[in-house]
Order: C-alpha cells, then structure tokens, then sequence
C-alpha cells in the first residue's frame, strides 16, 4: 500500500521521536482533569534550567520542550539515521559528554532551514515544536525534550522510542487480530481526546507509520508536523494522506477536530483488514471512494468493530462518533472497548500485545536502513533567507 501525501513536499517521517482489563466506568470531567494533572506534575514548572541530558532521569524537576540555546548539535555523537523526509533527517543520537551514561539516547531531528522555506513548510514547523512543547509528557505522545538552532539548522530533542513504526508489525502480520487491534485504538482514542479536549489540537495525519511502540509496546504518536491548535475553529489546509483524508477536507469545505476521529475508524478498519477500506492505485478513485462513504466489512470482522468504524467514519462530521454529543466519551463507551480498563492503560500497567526486541537502550534494528545524507547537494540558507525568515524561527 501506497501512502503518499497530498503534498509532495511533505516528508514522511518514520522516527518524529525519536514508534483487556476489567471495564471501569468514569466521566469525561474526571479523565480530563486527571490527565492534567498528570501531564502538569511530568512537566511541572520550576525556575532552574536542567541539563537536558539529566531531564528524563529527574521527571519532578524537568521542564520539556524549552528552547535550550545553549545547546548545539556538536554536543551529540550521530549514531544512526531513523527516518528521512524532504526537509529533515531524523537521527539516533547520545551526548558527547563522557560523563552522560553511554546508554542514554536520543532522537535528535534535523531540519535545514532552506529547505523549510524552499517547500513552503514554515508554518509547519512552527506549529509542530508549539504543539510537542505543548503535549511533552503525556504517555502516548512522543516527549519534545528541547529545541535549539543554528546558522543553518533547526534542532528537537526528542526521546527515542526503540520499538520502531507500528506499521512495520502490521505489514509483517498482515493484519491484527481484534484484542491487539483494540488495545492500541484504545491508546490513539486518548491521545485524541487529550490533544482536542485539553489542548484544541487537531493532528490531522493519523496513520500507521506515524505510530511508533516503545519496549513496553505501547504507542507514542510522533510527526506533529500537520498539528494545529484550532479549538471549535476550522482550517482550510489541505493536508494528510490519502486513504486517510477526511470527505470535508477533500471537498474543503473547512475542517476541524472531527477528522482524526474519521481517521481513527480508517485505521482500526486497517488493523484489523490489513489494508484501510478506500484504496486505489489513483488517488483521485480514492477521494472519490471517500466522499461516497461506502465501507465493505469482512464477514469475519466482529459487529462490534463493525459498527465503531462505521460511526466513526459518517460522511457528515456532525453525524460523526467523537464528534457528536458526548465527544470522546462515547467513543470509549462504545462496545468495541467493553474490556479496556481506562486508568490501567493511561497509567501504563499492563504491557502491549506487541513487545519489540529491543536488546540494549540503542538497539536500532526495529528501524530501516537508510542512506548517508548528501552532503554536497545541500541548500545553503543564506543571508538574504535569514533577514526575512530568522525572526520566524524565535521559537527554537
């Protein structure tokens, strides 16, 4: 399966971070104040500016997603490339200082300032380090440890997340069976409704190879590089990928929060098929598939899953599960989570029905290989770039 984005400019990354229970009822009201507070003690505010390579190891003290002028790309031996895209390369890397524990990694992504500007990516970029800043410690999501620049680069320090792409267990399986498919929906289903409930943000590019697993196999959602803080508003942005497009973003006719959860019931249909439920070799067959609406299940798929998917996937955004009253609730109300203990997924008691082989902390071999940059053909941000653009890039 083909996985293009609507823009060819647009990079696909593979490492942005670096990739049933007993029932328990409680109100919507409750799980968001808990996942506040949370999030508010992981990166609780405190007046001294930590080493970054200590933060991970003194959660009470840290504070995530600063801009650390201070640091420099010379502080960090580059290891190994995890993912590559059009405009940035993200590395494994660990700190130069023989102090730091040899095993403490990093993913450390690089994007050249000239290429952001060449493809038009600015706003993109700006918005992703505001969102990560933003969402740095929630469980699911992958932790923007630091930012920082230089005269041709823009740098986060993200954590490393050893399990690689979900995507890849998904290929390798073909498809996964209903109690995998769930326990993962049901992670990406709270890392939704944190990102629309408690912070108004959209991510707009769900799909398997932005989900990552970690040793313990649960997922961080990484590449916040379509996120945008929207609230009750719409956006006109045509972005994301095909099989994953929303019928309201392909007619835009303006969009908002209620895509991703069109997005969620693409990809438990993927799960739990092998393949998402509109596809074709041209993409233009495959909008028209969307905007018509017609799913076709297997008769092997369970009523339940059957019907999440089909409310999360209505055609008509107010009709649509997640969306409607009672918002996210309902989603984690629905029969297809009848076993999903909320709290003992949130706080990360049980482990995921996917354990990665992860040998040591470093271990890249869940990664594809990929190729040394070029350095020879690289774009060269010049003098004229920086006058009109520096002040745009403040926040690294």
């Amino acid at each position: 399966m083909a996985t293009g984005t609507l823009d060819p400019s647009t990079p696909k990354e593979v490492q942005g971070s670096s990739a049933s229970n007993n029932r328990t009822s409680r109100s919507s009201s409750n799980i968001h104040e808990r996942e506040k507070q949370m999030v508010a003690s992981v990166r609780s505010p405190t007046h001294r500016h930590l080493n970054p390579f200590v933060i991970t190891e003194r959660p009470e003290e840290k504070q995530l997603g600063i801009s650390a002028r201070q640091l420099s790309v010379k502080d960090f031996v580059l290891l190994k490339t995890l993912g590559t895209g059009t405009f940035a390369r993200v590395w494994l890397v660990r700190p130069q200082d023989e102090k730091a524990k040899r095993d403490k990694v990093y993913a450390l992504k690089i994007l050249r300032k000239a290429d952001v500007i060449k493809l038009k990516q600015v706003e993109h970029v700006r918005n992703e380090r505001r969102t990560l800043a933003d969402v740095s410690g929630h469980p699911f999501i992958t932790t923007l440890i630091a930012s920082f620049s230089d005269s041709q680069s823009l740098y986060m320090l993200l954590d490393y997340c050893p399990g690689g792409e979900i995507f890849s267990y998904l290929r390798r399986a073909r498809r996964f069976n209903e109690n995998t498919s769930r326990f993962y929906a049901a992670e990406i289903s709270m890392t939704i409704e944190f990102l629309h409930d408690v912070e108004g943000v959209v991510y707009r590019d769900l799909k398997p190879e932005n989900i990552l697993l970690d040793a313990d196999g649960h997922i961080k959602l990484v590449d916040f590089g379509f996120a945008k803080q929207v609230g009750d508003r719409e956006t006109y942005t045509l972005c994301g990928t095909p099989e994953y497009l929303a019928p309201e973003v392909i007619h835009n006719s303006g969009h908002g929060l209620a895509v991703d959860w069109w997005a969620l019931g693409i990809l438990i249909y993927e799960f739990l098929v092998g393949q998402p439920p509109f596809w074709d070799q041209n993409p233009m067959r495959i909008y028209e598939q969307i905007v018509e609406g017609r799913i076709r299940f297997p008769q092997n798929m369970s009523p339940a899953a059957q019907n999440i998917i089909s409310l999360l996937c209505k055609t008509n955004p107010s009709e649509r599960l997640g969306h409607i009253s009672g918002g996210s609730a309902r989603v984690k109300s629905h029969p297809f989570f009848s076993d999903i203990n909320w709290d003992d997924l949130f706080y990360r008691r049980v482990k995921g029905p996917i354990i990665p082989r992860v040998d040591h902390p470093a271990d890249t071999g869940n990664f594809e290989e990929y190729p040394d940059p070029d350095l020879k053909g690289q774009n060269i941000y010049t003098d004229d770039m920086r006058s009109k653009y520096e002040a745009l890039f403040s926040d690294f």
